[in-house]
């Protein structure tokens, strides 16, 4: 007989919504069941049209919510809901609202995150079509970044795409890797205040690889728990404005390269990659146009 898994009560849960009233009544019903009292939930609202719904349904089910009078982006928004959470939350569970969690899958992550030599956590995440998504993936490097963003659509098996999201995705046991979506990760609160949380120089996209490789530069091993899953289907708020991601996506990719290829003497290399990066953006803008 299979023991019920106790839900925790040490655990935040922590998400961010934009216009994504749509998809919370699923989400919240599968939060709250994951965690010993709904108290221990965080609705993060970037200054949405639909707050109103999202603050009924979050009123309804004894869900906390954090009103913002501006869209500050994604890590920003996680990073404002941590200092008003209740002392006895020592685990944060950050994940997207277009997502269904579970008791599992919350206190594997929660565990795999109490070694302190761990930074981040994050589990398997499927797709609504039922295949994998590679929520594990190494440090983009300059080589694997640049032939993953030109080659990864036109030719599928190239090295590059390969190395950049290795293979961790596709292992059944618990492995460590360069960085976890932030589909859905946990990761130690003090460890995450003592890093300074999320960089809020990314609107949104990269905000995950930048925890990542930061936490590895510390010396943290970043792991990829592929016994829990999470369901993921999507972002609906960004669809509609799918030009205007591409260009933040583009955006957060450069930065990055900032951060990790700093200094005078990569200048010429971040020139070109910037190059590189506009020449992306234009042609798949394009294509999201036609």
């Amino acid at each position: 007989m299979t023991q019920k898994t106790t839900a925790p009560s040490d655990v935040a849960i922590i998400t961010v919504s934009y216009n994504s009233s749509a998809q919370f009544a699923d989400f919240l019903t599968s939060a709250v069941k994951s965690v010993a009292s709904p108290s221990q939930i965080t609705v993060v609202d970037n200054n949405s049209a639909d707050v109103e719904v999202t603050e009924k349904l979050t009123k309804k089910l004894g869900v906390n919510l954090l009103k913002l009078d501006a869209n500050v982006g994604y890590g920003s928004a996680v990073n404002k809901a941590v200092p008003g959470l209740h002392k006895e939350l020592t685990t944060l569970l950050v994940c997207n609202p277009d997502s269904e969690l579970n008791p599992e899958t919350v206190a594997s992550l929660r565990n795999a995150v109490q070694d302190s030599k761990v930074g981040v956590a994050g589990p398997r995440i499927y797709n609504e079509d039922g295949s994998v998504y590679p929520s594990a993936r190494s440090i983009p490097s300059i080589r694997n970044g640049v032939g993953h963003a030109f080659f990864a659509n036109i030719w599928l098996t190239n090295p590059w795409t390969k190395n950049y999201l290795s293979e961790a995705h596709l292992q059944n046991k618990t492995v460590s890797t360069g960085w976890v979506s932030g589909a859905c990760l946990a990761v130690r609160r003090d460890l995450f205040t003592q890093v300074g949380g999320f960089d809020d120089h990314y609107f949104m996209y990269f905000e995950d690889v930048d925890l990542g490789y930061r936490l590895g530069k510390l010396g943290y091993t970043n792991l990829y728990v592929p016994e829990v899953s999470i369901t993921h289907i999507g972002g609906e708020s960004t669809k509609a404005i799918k030009k205007t991601m591409l260009r933040i996506h583009h955006e957060s990719a450069m930065r990055f390269i900032h951060v990790k290829y700093k200094g005078i003497l990569w200048a010429p290399v971040r020139g070109v990659i910037r190059l590189g990066l506009a020449l992306r953006f234009w042609l798949q803008a394009r294509k999201a146009t036609t």
